[in-house]
């Protein structure tokens, strides 16, 4: 399997500054193939393709020695690449009759990452006799914080610059899983607001709520940030202390939902949880001009909690956790799951009494929603693994 591993890098400030200006010429190389392609189309309606520039590459860099030339070839391609594949999914939206969203510009702070697409070619990652040191050609050796061990063998690297910190992420191929002892134990789990999650088994586990903690804080900066005139050094202080309080909160809610997901592989062989969709849920009600929706500052509220939980992210995580660990995941249709009795079948919305409570019209059964929700995963969750068995 691969897997990618992302470590901490602890640069000196002259090797902040060389990675400063290798993102600010990765950009500039980017934008200028952006450029190329625009006016080829403008005024010749030529195609031009990621061959044709990449065969640029050479005179490019011999013009521009003390630019372009000091960095490496292989990440100067891996960037018109990446050009490349901005494009493509352009007109596969295109062909979909989707909104087809042309690539853009990159400005200043939008361009965060370089990829070297193989180990020692212009990069290499050293982790011998423990130390732990990238190397960067023009940057020099970079000390890495590996908290863990590096698994399987190394196939790229990127350098992503993540508000003031500088983080190295290395993609393995060949990660031998680290599958765990079998329990026996099934579970369904009910994500949400109130709760993070409720599992068939009673448990709730508590909704953190990192954002709506920090949210007096973030206020308060954003508000600073407001009354800097653009283009000042207060400003770009000011934007970096907001950019840094919502990494914190980042890096909490991706803390809670290892912690969680973890806890959850260990205990149980198998996982059956909701399929959501997370951008329908969290869609805007504020409508139309002509049409003005209903209800808006309580959807914001609700919308707001539903991305502040992170469920999309807790589930990717626990997808990797539990292919790593052979635990099976399944993922099954929402609909109805918090309506329907356990104990009946029967499904109508007056079961649901309130956000906590349900009881069954039918047999008056009562038991907390969000169990009832778990239960009802857990149960059609294992019907349709019988059904694949079966078949």
């Amino acid at each position: 399997m691969r897997r990618t591993f992302r470590y901490l890098l602890r640069p000196t400030a002259r090797q902040s500054a060389a990675l400063a200006a290798m993102l600010d010429d990765h950009r500039e190389l980017y934008n200028a193939a952006l450029q190329e392609r625009r006016d080829a189309w403008r005024m010749r309606q030529v195609s031009v393709r990621y061959g044709e520039q990449s065969a640029q590459l050479r005179d490019i860099r011999r013009a521009d020695p003390d630019g372009q030339g000091r960095w490496s070839f292989s990440s100067q391609q891996a960037t018109l690449r990446r050009l490349g594949r901005a494009f493509d999914a352009f007109f596969r939206r295109v062909q979909a009759g989707r909104t087809p969203g042309f690539p853009r510009f990159k400005g200043a702070g939008w361009f965060d990452t370089v990829e070297w697409p193989s180990d020692r070619d212009g990069c290499r990652w050293d982790s011998t006799a423990g130390e732990h040191r990238l190397y960067l050609q023009s940057v020099g050796h970079i000390r890495v914080h590996q908290h863990r061990e590096v698994r399987g063998r190394v196939k790229t690297i990127s350098v992503k610059r993540d508000n003031q910190r500088w983080y190295v992420l290395l993609s393995c191929d060949d990660v031998p899983p680290e599958p765990l002892e079998r329990t026996g134990s099934v579970v369904g789990i009910d994500l949400g607001v109130k709760s993070f999650l409720t599992t068939s088994d009673g448990v709730h586990v508590p909704n953190p709520r990192h954002l709506e903690h920090s949210a007096s804080r973030l206020a308060a900066a954003q508000r600073a940030l407001a009354r800097c005139r653009r283009g000042s050094t207060r400003r770009q202080r000011a934007r970096a202390q907001v950019a840094g309080l919502h990494g914190k909160v980042r890096r909490q809610r991706l803390d809670h939902a290892h912690k969680v997901a973890l806890d959850l592989v260990r205990r149980h062989d198998v996982i059956c949880h909701e399929a959501l969709r997370i951008g329908n849920m969290s869609r805007s009600a504020r409508g139309t001009m002509a049409k003005l929706g209903r209800n808006v500052p309580s959807k914001a509220g609700l919308n707001r909690s539903i991305l502040d939980a992170g469920w999309g992210v807790f589930l990717r995580i626990l997808a990797s956790k539990a292919e790593s660990a052979d635990r099976e995941l399944i993922a099954v249709d929402p609909r109805n799951t918090s309506i329907t009795c356990p104990d009946c079948g029967h499904a109508v919305a007056e079961n649901r009494v309130t956000q906590a409570k349900f009881q069954c019209v039918r047999c008056a059964h009562e038991a907390h929603a969000d169990v009832v929700g778990a239960l009802n995963v857990l149960r059609t969750g294992l019907v349709r693994r019988d059904a694949a068995t079966a078949a």
